[in-house]
């Protein structure tokens, strides 16, 4: 039987969305050149359903495309409904709650993937020379890209030499022939690290990669854990119960059972130009580079296969609300567990990743006698020195009166407790990815530079003692009074409440 339920099966993870209405058929023919991204990108920028486009014109009939399955949602109450669904949560799911899931599993036992003898993903089975990756709609997401995309909404699969360490790790994949991929494998990354320790040995690595995969299992390839630890026994204690994988004929790599689409084979020591792409910060720079090419001996997939994708650009899409929010569970657990007065932390959707807003407990704080500059320096040693932080070059500080999931409220303490010229303490040995955009060359080339602490932390809040008392409709009138208006919304005429 095939293993069910949204967080574990791509196919259900559709269909719930198609059953609340957060994703919808699109059943013209729409040309996957330039046009599906585009359609896509504008679902990003105005909230609007997932599209399941079903009618393309350049690929076998039957194979399709899901965009946006990660965007934001609406109404509000909903707006985290798609990360939700890839856990297998409510639809009014909050953040806070999203992260409390995240870190429990994270200190349970893992459980182990369960292999089985087949799947959906055996359906069709392709080797060889009959292998042509332009089978598949695979689309160009923006008009200055250097190519198409065939990999922006999946995982890398591979295993250490040794066997002790399977990664699943996202990371894209530009169409490069009718039977190779070529794409970044930092050396920071975990592909990276496991393609050096095959490349030391002379040998190339055996290598998959898993798109339409189980939504949970997506999730946690995104997830900064530490090197050495294997994501599918992290999803297994996430969801509760083990993955279902099968192995692929060629490599014995163990892949998810219910994946819509997996390719195998092999990364070499051979290189091509990748690239250049529309990031995840925004914007999309002339620059090409030399990547590992992916050479691909068998294709796996589903019948009439989802081939999801992520339109890069301006956030919030999946580099964002998928990658930020495990970029958030992971460095609030780091930060708690460093006994830091942290009771949230939060990479703001709409900062592209490139800060996380940490929330303070201002009593925990006075009672520790900190300095700014202490507390700065302590967050920026345990943070900066992890994964999460080598990914997120700023910190923002404020009080945990701010919710912090709220960039209204982020930008209100921004503005009105950050203190210009004594609130900023810079880090300039700290290592980070080198795509930020704001990096010098040398920083960029030397892995290191553009790491900050800002603190929108009042001096009286060092002291345990809040500035005032905000001015707001929570804290500006007695209960009745805001029963009551709640109460009477309609009666004044206004419509449902966001």
């Amino acid at each position: 039987m095939t293993q069910r339920g949204s967080a574990l099966d791509f196919r259900d993870f559709v269909a719930e969305l198609l059953a609340r209405g957060d994703a919808i058929r699109i059943r013209r023919a729409v040309d996957p050149h330039l046009e599906a991204a585009a359609v896509t990108r504008r679902v990003y920028e105005t909230r609007s359903p997932a599209p399941l486009f079903e009618n393309l014109t350049a690929s076998e009939p039957g194979f399709r495309l899901l965009g946006a399955p990660a965007g934001m949602s609406r109404p509000r109450a909903e707006a985290y409904g798609r990360i939700a669904a890839h856990l297998d949560l409510p639809r009014d799911t909050t953040p806070r709650a999203l992260l409390e899931k995240l870190i429990a599993a994270m200190h349970a036992t893992p459980i182990a993937p369960r292999e089985v003898d087949s799947g959906p993903c055996l359906e069709n089975v392709v080797h060889g020379h009959d292998v042509d990756l332009e089978r598949f709609p695979v689309p160009l997401l923006h008009e200055q890209d250097g190519g198409r995309y065939f990999g922006t909404y999946g995982f890398h699969v591979v295993r250490s030499p040794d066997g002790r360490w399977t990664s699943w790790s996202v990371a894209r994949t530009m169409l490069h022939g009718r039977n190779t991929l070529v794409g970044p494998a930092m050396p920071q990354q975990h592909i990276g690290m496991i393609h050096r320790m095959w490349q030391e040995r002379g040998l190339r690595t055996p290598w998959a990669m898993v798109l339409g995969a189980p939504p949970a299992a997506l999730a946690a390839a995104g997830m900064p854990l530490p090197a050495e630890v294997s994501e599918d026994g992290y999803v297994g204690a996430l969801t509760g119960e083990p993955v279902e994988v099968v192995r692929t004929p060629v490599t014995g790599l163990q892949v998810p059972a219910t994946a819509e689409i997996v390719l195998e084979g092999w990364i070499t020591s051979e290189t091509a130009v990748e690239g250049p792409m529309g990031e995840y910060h925004g914007y999309s720079f002339t620059e090409s580079k030399q990547q590992p090419i992916f050479h691909v001996e068998t294709i796996m997939h589903r019948d009439d296969p989802i081939l999801p994708i992520c339109v890069a650009g301006l956030p919030p899409e999946e580099n964002h609300t998928i990658w930020g929010t495990m970029i958030s569970a992971t460095s609030l657990d780091l930060l708690r567990s460093a006994g830091l007065p942290v009771t949230m932390a939060w990479c703001s959707y709409e900062a592209a990743t490139c800060w996380i807003v940490v929330a303070i407990d201002i009593e925990r704080l006075a009672a520790t006698g900190m300095t700014e500059r202490r507390l700065a320096d302590e967050v920026a040693r345990v943070f900066f020195g992890s994964h999460a932080g080598w990914l997120v070059p700023k910190v923002l500080l404020v009080a945990d009166d701010i919710d912090i999931t709220d960039i209204g409220q982020v930008t209100w303490a921004l503005a009105t407790r950050y203190h210009p010229g004594t609130g900023e303490y810079v880090y300039p040995d700290a290592p980070g990815i080198p795509m930020v955009p704001y990096l010098t060359e040398s920083e960029a080339r030397s892995g290191r530079g553009g790491k900050s602490v800002l603190s929108c932390l009042l001096p009286c809040q060092f002291e345990g003692r809040a500035p005032g008392i905000t001015a707001s409709f929570r804290n500006s009138y007695p209960e009745a009074i805001r029963r009551k208006v709640l109460a009477d919304w309609h009666e004044y005429g206004f419509g449902e409440l966001g």
